[in-house]
Formats: C-alpha cells, sequence, structure tokens
C-alpha cells in the first residue's frame, strides 16, 4: 500500500504512492478535467548516476507514445523541469492499469495462459514493427488489469532493433544470451525473453541463462546443466507447447521463432488443438452418461 499525498501538478491530482520503480517513484493521480485515473512515474537528479534513470524516461516515452497496440501501457504526457539549464527532474502521465502482474497473478487454466502469451506477443510484434525490442520481458513486466485487459509496461531498456549496448542490461531470469554477451539486438531477443518467462510460467523453475545472478554486470558466465522441457516437468502440458517454450529459448537466435507473428500462430495453433480435444473428452462424456 501507498502512502497518501495530495497536491495538483499540471492538471493532474496526485493522491498516493503506489509503486517503485529503478530511481523513480510512481503515484496514483486523477487528471482534473475529466476525471479519469493515471499513473504518474517521477525521476529526480540528486546525483550523477541518475542520469541513467532520466535517460531511460525519456527512451520509454518516445518509443511508448509511437506505439498504438491495446496490449501496451500508453503514455500520456511528460514534464521537463530544469533548473540552472540542467534536467532536473522528469514526470511522465501514463495510463492507470488497475490490476496485478503476472508474476502476482499467475494464470492457472492452460486457455488463460494461451491467451495472455498471445496477447503479449501481439504487443511485441507491434513494437517490433516500429523499430524497438523491448529487451525486458518477464513476469513483472506484465500486467493484468480488472476485466482481464493485458499490458506490457516499462520500456526503459528498450532498444532499437539490431542495437548493441555497451553494458549488461536485463533480468537475470530472462536475458537472452546475446544480451550477456553484448551482440545486436533484435525481434529473436525478445522471443527468447518471452519463452523465458512461459517456462516458469508453466514449470514454476527458472530457466537457467548464461547470466549468474550474483555475477558482476555480466562479467561472469556460466554454463548450466540441460534444462528440463516444460512437458518433463508436467507431462500435462502439451507436448507442443513445451517444444514452442525450448524453440524460444534456444541459446541461437536462430534456432528461435523467426519473429512474434511465428510464435502467435503456433500459440493459437495450440489452443485450437486444445480446444478440439477439450470438445471431444466433453462428447464422450456426455455420451457415457447416457
Amino acid at each position: 500500500m501507498g502512502y497518501a499525498v495530495s497536491f495538483v501538478f499540471h492538471g493532474y491530482r496526485i493522491s498516493r504512492q503506489i509503486g517503485l520503480g529503478a530511481g523513480s517513484r510512481i503515484y496514483l493521480a486523477t487528471a482534473v478535467a475529466t476525471n479519469t485515473p493515471v499513473a504518474i512515474k517521477r525521476v529526480v537528479r540528486n546525483t550523477p548516476e541518475d542520469e541513467r534513470f532520466l535517460q531511460q524516461m525519456e527512451n520509454e516515452y518516445k518509443i511508448v507514445s509511437e506505439l498504438k497496440s491495446p496490449y501496451i501501457r500508453k503514455v500520456i504526457e511528460i514534464h521537463r523541469v530544469r533548473k540552472h539549464l540542467q534536467l532536473k527532474e522528469l514526470i511522465m502521465v501514463m495510463e492507470y492499469v488497475d490490476g496485478l502482474t503476472v508474476e502476482e497473478a499467475r494464470p492457472n487454466r492452460l486457455n488463460t495462459f494461451l491467451v495472455l502469451m498471445n496477447h503479449v506477443a501481439e504487443g511485441l510484434h507491434e513494437m517490433h514493427e516500429h523499430g524497438y525490442v523491448h529487451t525486458d520481458i518477464k513476469p513483472n513486466n506484465v500486467m493484468i488489469a480488472r476485466g482481464g485487459a493485458v499490458k506490457i509496461i516499462d520500456f526503459g531498456q528498450s532498444c532499437p532493433l539490431g542495437h548493441r549496448k555497451e553494458r549488461v542490461q536485463g533480468t537475470p531470469d530472462y536475458i537472452a544470451p546475446e544480451q550477456v554477451r553484448k551482440m545486436p539486438l533484435d525481434r529473436r531477443t525478445d522471443v527468447y525473453n518471452l519463452g523465458a518467462m512461459m517456462y516458469w510460467l508453466l514449470t514454476s523453475e527458472r530457466f537457467p541463462t548464461v547470466l549468474n545472478k550474483n555475477a558482476d554486470a555480466g562479467q561472469h558466465v556460466i554454463v548450466e546443466d540441460k534444462p528440463r522441457s516444460p512437458v518433463e516437468v508436467n507431462d500435462k502440458i502439451p507436448r507442443s507447447l513445451s517444444s514452442l517454450v525450448m524453440e524460444c529459448c534456444s541459446d541461437n537466435p536462430d534456432g528461435r521463432p523467426a519473429d512474434m507473428m511465428s510464435v502467435v500462430g503456433r500459440l493459437k495453433a495450440i489452443r485450437g488443438q486444445w480446444r478440439k480435444q477439450r470438445a471431444s473428452m466433453i462428447e464422450k462424456l456426455r455420451k457415457q452418461m447416457g
């Protein structure tokens, strides 16, 4: 629970803090003119190290303002506060998502899981079509709003397709090998991140990435034992879904689905097969019951 505050800033009434991010605080607010709830993210330069958080927010605003997917949290506007000609503070107004992250509200039915992953993949596809890659897809960066709407959030680490980062950025449990190796990033980087997220959702186990959780800025690369496939962990998972997840998590980008629409197509095929099997099972039970 956030603590209460109350003041008006640029037409928004701030009510309470609802979250903390990397170098940022997030508040629930209301647009005074329309009485619409919004979320406000604030970053303040207090030390030279805060410069990268300011850059990440500028990056997020630039990228997301170009996107129209219903599966991506919208940004509304950004305000820049300067002092002595230096950028001192950034305040970004965003769509308010009243719900929980996927880490907090894991899908407990196969159909729900397949629909959720399909929506995430479609949102990432639009991002890729605009020339960007997210690079930090994980359960904490996907939200499910009340009513079931899916929203991808947190684009501070996003970058243009083909970009090579100077330092390792990503979350150890979901990071792609090319992120650790500081190689060019493309659509297949997000495919890996998504695959690692699907692996955790299906198995409750972390996919063994090449970045040690305890590594210092990605300098220590480790070799893991070959992971068990999802169907080896839980034999109720369709083999076709298990195969898709393992392909997404291929160390070699060429071994992964080429893009998000390939992932979408396979998820839809798996869901279609599951629905047929379910309908057949229900019909069989009806006949047995007379």
